[in-house]
């Protein structure tokens, strides 16, 4: 007899929330799309999310269902109401453009991210940092997003960035100021992602390709089509820019940081002769 959760599509999910390729439990879709479950069943009561399919007692939601929420989300952020998301999804399947429109979504959403998380308990998690690791800085590391804490067991979202930040540990970096370095990252991660968003918008769709005073500019396929490819090819350009000045930035300052101390050792060895 199979436990409330499996009936409807909870449990046994890996750590980004996938089951099988492209197939998710019911709360595993819902944290991936960042909505509560509770609104997730009431998109499907008022016709905006079609069912899962069910194998046996178990509902499977795709990457369709999850592209669909993410829309849903966006509309609501927009401001359109849940009626007018309903007239909107109805208006774009009457005219067959709808599956454009969540295919331009899944190409402009994913593959930016291609992380692995990492899921462990919250005692493998304090073997790994000792000490120096507290409370404090366990709250602050959820805030922040770098992990997800569900009774006895966390998940971080990334094993490099996990990876990374135990090296620095290791070294002798507080984990607080860490973390505080993580918090300035992310703020100058997000300004540079709305610099490149922003040139994607004048440039590639122009000013005529989102919402107007009358609604959503319903796009032609070619243009569609346009933007996809853009977007694909926007995504190792953007992180080879990055990439690159940031590691140019880094040689400058590493230089001047080695050529400081040489300067000091030389004055002290003057000092001393």
């Amino acid at each position: 007899m199979g436990s409330q959760g499996e009936q409807d599509g909870h449990g046994d999910g890996d750590g980004d929330g996938r089951n099988t390729a492209g197939r998710y439990r019911r709360d595993d879709v819902a944290r991936a799309a960042g909505v509560k479950v509770r609104n997730l069943r009431y998109y499907q009561e008022r016709g905006l999310l079609p069912p899962p399919r069910r194998e046996g007692r178990v509902a499977w939601y795709s990457d369709d269902h999850l592209t669909r929420l993410r829309l849903i989300s966006d509309l609501l952020g927009r401001g359109y109401s849940v009626n007018g998301i309903a007239e909107l999804l109805d208006a774009w399947e009457q005219g067959g453009g709808l599956s454009q429109l969540l295919g331009l979504e899944r190409a402009m959403t994913g593959g930016w991210e291609q992380e692995e998380p990492v899921t462990m308990t919250t005692a493998e998690l304090g073997g790994l940092f000792g000490p120096a690791a507290t409370a404090e800085d366990t709250r602050r590391a959820v805030e922040l997003g770098y992990v997800r804490v569900e009774g006895d067991r966390v998940t971080h979202r990334s094993r490099r960035l996990l990876e990374a930040t135990l090296a620095l540990v290791r070294q002798g970096v507080p984990l607080a100021e860490i973390l505080d370095a993580g918090d300035f990252v992310q703020d100058q991660a997000a300004a540079l992602a709305d610099r490149f968003v922003g040139l994607f918008r004048r440039h590639v769709i122009g000013p005529d390709g989102f919402v107007g005073a009358d609604g959503v500019e319903r796009l032609s396929a070619t243009q569609l089509d346009h933007i996809s490819d853009a977007a694909a090819a926007l995504r190792p350009v953007a992180g080879e820019v990055v990439a690159a000045e940031f590691a140019r930035a880094m040689a400058r300052r590493v230089e001047a940081e080695v050529a400081e101390l040489l300067r000091r050792e030389a004055g002290e060895r003057r000092t001393g002769q």
